[in-house]
């Protein structure tokens, strides 16, 4: 069994990336590489490498983001269950700038997606749970809630397709 990873484009935001595994399946199940500093870490700017992980584990209808920063490259995934990721391009000086696009990301892909700096980031909960994995690189120190930006998950400039009217949202986001 081999370590490799499938490394694509996004069609609408090329600076966004598509990392998906190699899966081997057998009688008892699959086993997969979700992380090889050789392979991804080139995908980073010279200087950086992934500093930490997080996991987020949410309910069914739970809408999380459209959230960011200016420093952090965040590598992401859906672990268990399903969900639709959703990455908007926020940089006012890109050719990409309000564009978007969403992924299927979950238990029956197993890919990844690497999310650059200035874009938002989101998604939407579609199985009866989910758990999120973030893989962040970042220079400094962490940038947490207070520091990143926060845009609307109905904003009218993006008119994103999400799959309900009234999702679950957490206090941040209501706010908008």
């Amino acid at each position: 069994m081999s370590i490799s990873f499938s490394i694509t484009q996004s069609a609408v935001i090329p600076d966004v990336k598509i990392v998906t595994p190699s899966i081997f399946e057998e009688p008892r199940g699959s086993i997969w590489t979700s992380y090889n500093s050789d392979s991804l870490e080139l995908l980073l700017p010279n200087d950086l490498t992934f500093k930490h992980d997080k996991f987020s584990q949410s309910k069914s209808n739970v809408l999380r983001g459209i959230h960011g920063d200016h420093k952090s490259w965040k590598l992401v995934s859906c672990i268990h269950g399903s969900i639709m990721q959703v990455v908007v391009d926020m940089r006012e000086t890109s050719k990409t700038y309000l564009k978007w696009q969403c992924f299927d990301l979950g238990e029956s892909n197993k890919s990844m997606i690497l999310i650059p700096p200035g874009l938002g980031n989101a998604f939407y909960v579609n199985s009866d749970s989910a758990i999120y994995h973030y893989k962040l690189a970042y220079p400094g120190g962490y940038i947490d809630a207070e520091q990143q930006f926060t845009v609307a998950w109905d904003d009218s400039r993006l008119n994103i397709s999400w799959p309900t009217k009234n999702p679950i949202l957490s206090e941040r986001d209501a706010r908008l």
